[in-house]
């Protein structure tokens, strides 16, 4: 119990120990707080996605390794990679000065050393919910702010601006970049922030080696001598050319075949190139960056990518993200784009209704940030009102039961959207077992099947 209605609810602590005596010890001393106890791994991480506390006490000598730290090393990594913001405080009484200093940089709260000092325990939670609160709350009013990140990305999500700080980092060094990810992510966009930190003064100049027929493409790529083949009238500069001094963007470079990847291979060890049908070798300072989204590792496997261009090319390696997986941006994006669009083509349109913000923020987005910049364009210029509906965007609500409409009409209806979308994730996530899906969720498996039944969900 965590409170009544006359008793503001106490913080969770969750205190991660295998000794019986110390639980009931440490339990009864730190009363004041809601403490849920876990002796091993499983349990700690279970009570974790169930209960979310702020602040927990961790043991590093846990079973299956009680006279070592390895068990409580692993649980404080996954305590973070679960729930970042926690306040972890390690418990050890095993080599505590190097123990210290580990957990501290893994992320760490504080530390204290075994046997339990309980009044200095009790000192350093207390610190810990104290900092825990402030920075929920610089969080909260924080909160929903987006960031113009790399000069021209619009994101708020987590995953993307860790793809915009690696970006920052690698800008300004001589190396190559690849990007991989989806169709319509933005690879192009990425690439052209690559060459706007970089510092280079030439030209950034894209080719797309899916869009252009393959006798063509060493032409557009390397240039060619008047008279090189027929219908060369002239001489033409190719694209590793025109970005001397620049940034050459490669996109779908896993579409260039094979006998075009010798000669591009040859021209990223030696920096130099010949025209086709030219004798003078042409020295070009060039960075390259490119982009895919098919899976190398097998084409290399299967003999349709060479292994060492990858190595040439992949110097390092930036994986983006779907647009669904980018936490809130499609909405965000979404009302940008309805902004734009309707500054440009219809000024009666002010903004989304609440299903359109629902079937948005519920859909897939298969085809990314191209597919949701296509359908508000579209959606702007049919909208007969001034807001853009679910209808416009031609996208299904999640819908709630039957004769209750679209559009959450108080608090229920609206945790009813919110649990059915988490449960279809987790059953995703779960590849449909029940189990996985519950301890994802951080519920009982009979409380899973009663939450699908009651919204006619299916594994």
């Amino acid at each position: 119990m965590t409170g009544t209605e006359n008793e503001p609810a106490r913080p969770r602590l969750l205190v991660v120990e295998d000794d019986e005596g110390l639980q009931r010890q440490l339990k009864w001393a730190l009363e004041h707080y809601d403490v849920v106890i876990a002796g091993d791994r499983q349990a700690a991480l279970d009570a974790v996605r169930a209960h979310e506390p702020d602040v927990v006490t961790l043991d590093l000598g846990l079973p299956p390794d009680p006279d070592g730290t390895s068990e409580g090393f692993a649980i404080l990594e996954a305590i973070l990679a679960l729930k970042p913001d926690t306040k972890v405080i390690i418990a050890s009484g095993h080599g505590a000065p190097e123990s210290a200093l580990r957990a501290i940089a893994m992320g760490a709260y504080d530390f204290y050393r075994k046997p339990v000092e309980i009044d200095e325990l009790g000192l350093i939670v207390q610190r810990a919910f104290h900092l825990h609160a402030i920075e929920a709350e610089n969080r909260r009013l924080d909160d929903g702010g987006s960031q113009r990140v790399l000069g021209a990305i619009i994101t708020a999500a987590p995953e993307m601006l860790k793809v915009a700080r690696t970006i920052e980092r690698v800008a300004s060094a001589d190396v190559s970049v690849m990007l991989l990810g989806a169709s319509g992510t933005g690879k192009e966009l990425l690439a052209r922030a690559v060459h706007d930190q970089s510092g280079r003064k030439g030209e950034f100049i894209a080719i797309n080696c899916a869009a252009i027929p393959e006798n063509l493409l060493e032409a557009e790529l390397f240039g060619y001598e008047r008279g090189a083949f027929t219908g060369a009238v002239k001489s033409n500069v190719g694209k590793i050319e025109l970005a001397e001094g620049g940034t050459l963007f490669l996109d779908e470079v896993g579409d260039i075949p094979l006998p075009l990847q010798v000669k591009l291979l040859r021209f990223l060890q030696e920096r130099v190139i010949e025209r086709i049908g030219g004798r003078s070798p042409i020295a070009v300072d060039t960075r390259i960056v490119c982009a895919t989204h098919q899976d190398l590792q097998a084409m290399i496997g299967d003999g349709r990518f060479r292994e060492d261009l990858f190595y040439r090319l992949a110097e390092i390696v930036v994986p983006i993200p779907p647009l669904a997986s980018r936490t809130g941006d499609p909405v965000l994006l979404a009302r940008q784009f309805v902004t734009r669009f309707a500054r440009e083509l219809n000024p009666l349109v002010k903004g989304l209704t609440p299903d359109a913000v629902e079937a948005i923020d519920a859909h897939s987005w298969p085809g990314n940030v191209r597919e949701l910049e296509n359908r508000i364009k579209r959606a702007v210029i049919m909208a007969d009102g001034k807001l853009v509906t679910a209808a416009d965007l031609d996208l299904q609500t999640l819908g709630l039961a039957e004769g209750e409409g679209a559009v959450p009409i108080n608090l229920r209806a609206a945790r009813e959207i919110a649990d059915r979308r988490v449960i279809r994730q987790a059953l995703t996530r779960a590849e449909n077992n029940i189990s996985g899906a519950a301890r994802l969720l951080g519920i009982s498996r009979p409380t899973l099947y009663d939450l699908m039944k009651q919204y006619r969900l299916q594994a």
